[in-house]
Formats: structure tokens, C-alpha cells, sequence
């Protein structure tokens, strides 16, 4: 670790905590050329090997960035997609290895999100299992029913006539006509 003010290669370790619930250590250190203290975060890294061989960090960000994309227009607050996004690290860091595919990442995403929201889980899910057609949606659909205590999907609320409702706005036929 080099000194971030004399940039000399040779510190020794003041401190050490740990740091994030215990994800990471926090070290105090002190340079043994200018004297000068600094403080350095040592984490594990997880890294996230795309379809194309690339290999990039694993981004709780990223989670939440393309799960909102999926919540577009749905009742999902801010906090909901931060707690899925650290459902997700924590599932994948409990696999016990270094590099994940991007692919598990995904699949990481697809049951919190279930229980997030039905809408939105069938949007990521089209996407990242690939639907090719109606069927695909239907299929997924039958097994979301199946799953749901009273058969509902989604539910239905009290919102008919709202304004992003299920139910549209039909004028009521008047008498003689």
C-alpha cells in the first residue's frame, strides 16, 4: 500500500476494526517515510463475469438500476430495491466463491423480486429467461396463480378508474339509449 501523500511503498498497520457489519476491515496506518497516518478498506471482492468473458465488479447499484427499470410505473419505493439489491449480494457472497456469472446474479434477482412484485418480476423474468412468446407468459403466469394463497395475481385494488388502473373508464350507458 503506498502512502497517498509521499507515495512510499512502506506503512505499517496502527489499527485494524472491523468495518460494514463485518463485511470489511478498516486498518489505520502510518507511513514510515513522512510519518503522515492514512486509512485504508480492506473488503473481499466479488466479481461478476459477463456473457462476454469480461470480468467487473460485483455493483449493488447495478442490481438496483435494473430492477427499477423492471418496477417502472409500479408502487416499489427507493428502500424495497436497496433491500433486494442486498438480499442479492448476501445470496450470492453465501455461495462461497469469488467470480459468479452474470447469469446467477440474475437468477439471484428473480425470487426477491417475486416477492417484491408480481408486475415487475415478469418483466426482469421475460428479459433474462428469454420469453420467446405468449406461452412463455402464460406459463409463468399459471405458476405465479398456482403460488398465490387465493389464486390472485397481483391482486386488485380499490383504484378502478384511476389513472393507471386495471379497469378503464367506460361512461355508463344512459337510459334510452
Amino acid at each position: 500500500m503506498r502512502c497517498p501523500f509521499c507515495r512510499h511503498t512502506d506503512s505499517r498497520v496502527v489499527d485494524s476494526r472491523e468495518a460494514d457489519e463485518g463485511q470489511a476491515i478498516r486498518r489505520r496506518r502510518s507511513c514510515s517515510s513522512c510519518g503522515k497516518r492514512f486509512t485504508t478498506v480492506e473488503e473481499p471482492v466479488l466479481a461478476v463475469v459477463k456473457r462476454s468473458g469480461v470480468t467487473e465488479p460485483f455493483s449493488r447499484d447495478k442490481v438496483v438500476r435494473g430492477v427499477a427499470r423492471a418496477c417502472q410505473g409500479r408502487p416499489v419505493d427507493t428502500d424495497a430495491l436497496a433491500q433486494l439489491a442486498h438480499r442479492v449480494e448476501e445470496t450470492i457472497r453465501g455461495a462461497g466463491t469469488a467470480e459468479v456469472p452474470s447469469q446467477e446474479v440474475g437468477m439471484a434477482i428473480l425470487g426477491p423480486l417475486r416477492e417484491l412484485d408480481e408486475v415487475a418480476y415478469l418483466r426482469f423474468a421475460s428479459v433474462y429467461r428469454n420469453f420467446s412468446s405468449v406461452a412463455d407468459f402464460e406459463a409463468e403466469i399459471a405458476d405465479l396463480r398456482a403460488a398465490a394463497p387465493d389464486g390472485d395475481v397481483g391482486g386488485r385494488d380499490d383504484t378502478a378508474g384511476e389513472p393507471g388502473s386495471d379497469v378503464r373508464d367506460v361512461p355508463a350507458a344512459r337510459a334510452g339509449d
